[in-house]
């Protein structure tokens, strides 16, 4: 049995009074699920240590695929690592979209993420546009062959499925769209690294609520969610901490 994850994106949200919404979700972090908090970078060392002696583990947003170097304004996996985080995002939707990160990119992070010891949560998910074109299938096995590094494994590599139109606007794909995708990644892993690749925890995220988090994450090959704006207040993402729970 893959150990589902309750995963939480902050994005570029959180001040320091926001680390109370973390004190606030420790009793509903049993261990019964993996929860990962990514805040912003200002917060990761502070939230590591309101979180420690607890079940979640600290993230980044982001990371550099150098250890240090004249990068302004980049931060080192080293350097998450050092601030006390555990995981790290990469290559999210917003990121390839803003930043113009490329798979090639999002591989030489993971490189990255793995040589400071932190899990790379990979980040894969077609646009509005993309979909409605039918080449969803074609676009995620892309990225995901192109963002995954061949020393992936089970233990050190997490895989994110986002739809770009679904993040932030409400709209949820249903439930056999999700499976369909789900299904299809786990293939591929499977056809790429054979039995381990039925190890690989995959996530799904986009609209991701309290109110439908326990019938996403019952859907075929769902091992939990990647959670955008339902994971600033511990009163929404409690409730999808506790689906991930089951």
């Amino acid at each position: 049995m893959r150990r589902k994850i309750a995963a939480g994106n902050w994005k570029m949200n959180g001040l320091k009074a926001s680390l109370a919404e973390v004190e606030a979700l420790k009793p509903v972090c049993t261990g019964e699920c993996d929860v990962i908090l990514c805040p912003p970078a200002t917060l990761v060392a502070a939230m590591a240590e309101v979180a420690k002696g607890a079940n979640i583990t600290v993230g980044g947003q982001d990371c550099h695929w150098n250890e240090s170097g004249a990068h302004t304004g980049d931060i080192a996996a080293e350097m998450l690592a050092d601030a006390g985080a555990g995981a790290v995002i990469l290559g999210h939707s917003e990121r390839r979209a803003d930043h113009c990160e490329t798979d090639m990119m999002v591989h030489n992070k993971a490189l990255a993420a793995w040589r400071a010891g932190l899990q790379a949560i990979i980040c894969v998910g077609e646009t509005e546009a993309e979909r409605d074109a039918g080449t969803t299938l074609d676009i995620i096995g892309g990225q995901l062959a192109g963002s995954t590094p061949d020393g992936a494994t089970a233990e050190n590599t997490v895989i994110a499925y986002e739809p770009v139109w679904a993040i932030g606007t409400g709209r949820t794909p249903t439930l056999e769209e999700i499976a369909e995708v789900h299904d299809f990644l786990r293939g591929r892993l499977v056809e790429r690294f054979g039995l381990d690749g039925e190890g690989f925890r995959l996530l799904y995220g986009g609209s991701v609520k309290p109110g439908n988090a326990a019938e996403i994450f019952a859907v075929s090959n769902v091992d939990g969610g990647l959670v955008g704006g339902a994971s600033l207040k511990a009163s929404d993402f409690s409730g999808i901490i506790q689906a991930a729970n089951g």
